[in-house]
């Protein structure tokens, strides 16, 4: 049986590159999919841009204040009610076939994520540790200690702009936890991880486009920030851990 897809899509001032996106998207859905738009109390043409689509799948939602793009992406996902979830941002161009490469690999796990290039010719995303192109390794079980260690590290590649959800995933990854103020994309990699559900697709699904308003910087930040980062990434894995030991106990689940 078919399953439908909601893309769950965070805007922010993202008038110059939107079209480009939301048209790419389009592209590649289906009839009975839907595209969840949180706009996060934009101030330029960007809430002006979408109300041009007349398009019945997509649907527009207002941030009444500036809330950010965390909490902005989470209440994307609260509203999405397909059977999978896509995470998307405003600036990017998805890959011809990118629907059917993550839905496929959610066949078998919860939480899938694949790989990038950049625009505008398609050349590989570099690693900030060692320069060399940044692929995401084979990961069989769906998870391991090792792979959660190069998260931690800042060496895995888990962007949210190519990653999907089973709608069921939403049960351990919402509420995001209170201290989650950035990095949403590694808190849903983390889940996936810790539980073993999570799928890497090798080969890219979507164009990113690298510019001085990326939400995620393209450059290496300061050792203040990346520790900050670096704790609050702990807390994640605690977390995770935590919520899936809960479910576990309540569905009678082997550990």
């Amino acid at each position: 049986m078919s399953e439908s897809v909601s893309v769950c899509m965070a805007t922010y001032n993202g008038a110059g590159y939107l079209r480009e996106q939301l048209d790419s998207i389009l592209a590649e859905l289906r009839p009975e999919d839907e595209v969840v738009i949180v706009d996060d109390a934009s101030t330029d043409g960007t809430v002006a841009l979408l109300e041009t689509y007349r398009d019945a799948r997509v649907t527009v939602h207002r941030n009444p204040q500036n809330l950010g793009y965390v909490k902005t992406f989470e209440r994307a996902l609260t509203l999405a009610d397909r059977d999978v979830v896509f995470l998307s941002d405003q600036d990017d161009e998805w890959v011809p076939g990118r629907r059917d490469l993550l839905v496929n690999a959610l066949r078998d796990r919860s939480i899938a994520a694949g790989d990038l290039v950049l625009l505008p010719d398609d050349s590989p995303l570099r690693s900030p540790l060692t320069g060399r192109p940044w692929h995401l390794a084979p990961l069989p079980s769906g998870g391991s200690l090792a792979n959660e260690l190069r998260l931690l590290a800042g060496d895995a590649p888990y962007y949210g702009c190519a990653m999907a959800l089973r709608r069921e995933a939403k049960e351990l990854i919402l509420p995001f936890p209170d201290f989650l103020v950035e990095s949403h994309d590694l808190w849903i990699a983390t889940v996936g991880n810790t539980a073993r559900e999570l799928a890497h697709v090798p080969s890219p699904v979507l164009r990113r486009r690298l510019h001085e308003a990326n939400a995620s910087a393209p450059r290496p930040r300061g050792l203040r920030k990346a520790l900050q980062s670096r704790w609050m990434l702990l807390r994640a894995w605690r977390e995770a851990t935590r919520r899936i030991a809960a479910v576990r106990r309540a569905t009678g689940s082997a550990a």
